[in-house]
C-alpha cells in the first residue's frame, strides 16, 4: 500500500472536470485507490464520491494505493495531483 498526503492549491479544488479525469486515470489500472478527507474515505472510481468529499482549495486529502499494479498507478496519479491541483 502507498500513501501520500496532498493540500489542494488549486482555486476551485477538486470540481467536475478535473474529478472525470481523474477517475479515468484511475480505471487504466487494476489497484484500489482511495481518498480520505476529514475523516472520511471514498474510491476514486466515482464523480458522485469524490464530490462528496467537496475538496476545495485549502484542504489537505490522503490519496492510498494498493493492489498488483500500485507502484505504476501511484506515480501516476503522482503526476495528476501535483499538475492538476496540489503541492506536497
Amino acid at each position: 500500500m502507498m500513501t501520500k498526503d496532498y493540500t489542494l492549491t488549486a482555486p476551485d479544488g477538486i470540481h467536475a472536470r478535473p474529478a472525470t479525469a481523474l477517475i479515468r486515470l484511475v480505471r487504466t489500472f487494476q489497484s484500489d485507490v482511495r481518498m480520505k478527507k476529514d475523516g472520511r474515505e471514498v474510491q476514486l472510481n466515482s464523480i458522485l464520491q469524490i464530490l462528496g468529499l467537496v475538496p476545495k482549495a485549502g484542504d489537505t486529502v490522503t490519496v492510498t494505493v494498493s493492489g498488483p499494479d500500485e507502484g505504476a498507478a501511484f506515480e501516476a496519479l503522482d503526476a495528476f495531483f501535483t499538475k492538476e491541483f496540489a503541492h506536497v
